[in-house]
């Protein structure tokens, strides 16, 4: 869409008929400017893809694909349907043309970050301002168990007060992340602008952190699947109203416990080809079970054990004038 003003113009017109909200709570409202609009061009999905299999990506930079990676993770919901662009970039001859470019993507230089592990260096970022500075979280082991204590209770509660039928308007927990512990990203000023169910700060604190020990690898939905079955966390009652919007499967749910995971593993750390190829997805576990990755975040880490520290790196202060406004500034110190 950013590469060609005609394809942004159909796609966006073929989102608008596909949305589930098309003509209720979402229309489409023009401003007369007494300038002649563009004609719609009236493609069919087979004319869209053959104009996206067309794109000259011989220039296309690391600002755009930046941009389209931050506008993907931001369109994260895992508590209601699949929007209009959701439903368009699913069709088969939508995801074929898409094919080429994805290649073309991954053989790019500025994106070999998407296919590495976990770096040494990490930095673990505060929503608050760096006046008002606070330690990093500790007790992970204390976190963990508070955490796989609650999530018992509220999927005790959910089966015995939530409906069975998951189209009953009923919304609760959707996430699937550790919560509690030290969190991590691998690129700054990236992993600011790379968050799922960004609440628009304008400040934060950035903060180096290091540590030791053994990093569960997620780079493929097998690798998560493989944790869901080795230390699997029921919650189909807690989950199923929320994952089966977002999914469109009805049927049992599990996420990897955490606190069992952490007498095997460190940290857990979610490649950004794994955030992009498994997210968000129904996710098989055996025969009638699935799981989702969701909460989660390109490159993002989560400390298991009490091995993460604050570095000697000084603390960075980062800011952003506005809401709308989506670029970072480091402040001077």
């Amino acid at each position: 869409m950013e590469l060609d003003p005609d394809i942004r113009q159909s796609a966006f017109r073929f989102a608008h008929s596909l949305d589930p909200a098309s003509g209720t709570s979402r229309v489409l409202i023009g401003a007369d400017t007494g300038e002649t609009a563009l004609p719609f061009l009236g493609w069919s999905p087979s004319e869209l893809a053959a104009a996206i299999v067309s794109l000259d990506l011989a220039h296309i930079g690391a600002g755009a694909l930046n941009a389209a990676l931050q506008r993907s993770v931001e369109a994260a919901r895992y508590w209601q349907e699949p929007d209009g662009e959701d439903i368009l970039a699913g069709l088969p001859e939508v995801r074929e043309a898409f094919a080429p470019i994805a290649d073309k993507i991954l053989a790019l230089p500025s994106m070999q970050w998407l296919r590495e592990p976990r770096h040494i260096e990490q930095w673990a970022i505060d929503w608050r301002s760096a006046d008002d500075p606070a330690p990093l979280p500790r007790a992970p082991r204390q976190a963990l168990s508070k955490w796989a204590q609650d999530e018992r209770a509220e999927e005790l509660r959910a089966s015995r007060d939530r409906p069975q039928d998951p189209h009953a308007n009923w919304s609760g927990t959707w996430w699937s992340v550790p919560r509690g512990t030290i969190s991590t990203v691998g690129q700054i000023p990236a992993g600011l602008s790379l968050i799922e169910d960004f609440l628009g700060w304008e400040q934060a604190t950035v903060i180096a952190v290091r540590g030791i020990g053994a990093t569960y690898e997620i780079r493929t939905a097998d690798d998560w699947v493989a944790l869901c079955r080795k230390y699997p966390l029921e919650v189909t009652a807690s989950r199923r109203h929320d994952w089966f919007k977002t999914t469109g499967r009805n049927g049992r749910w599990v996420l990897p416990d955490w606190e069992r995971v952490a007498d095997e593993w460190d940290a857990v750390h979610l490649t950004g080809l794994g955030y992009l190829s498994s997210a968000g997805q129904a996710l098989p576990v055996d025969s009638d079970t699935s799981s989702v990755i969701a909460g989660w975040d390109p490159d993002r880490t989560f400390w298991l054990t009490d091995v993460a520290r604050e570095w000697e790196t000084p603390r960075q202060a980062w800011h952003r004038p506005s809401p709308q406004e989506e670029a970072w500034t480091q402040l001077p110190k």
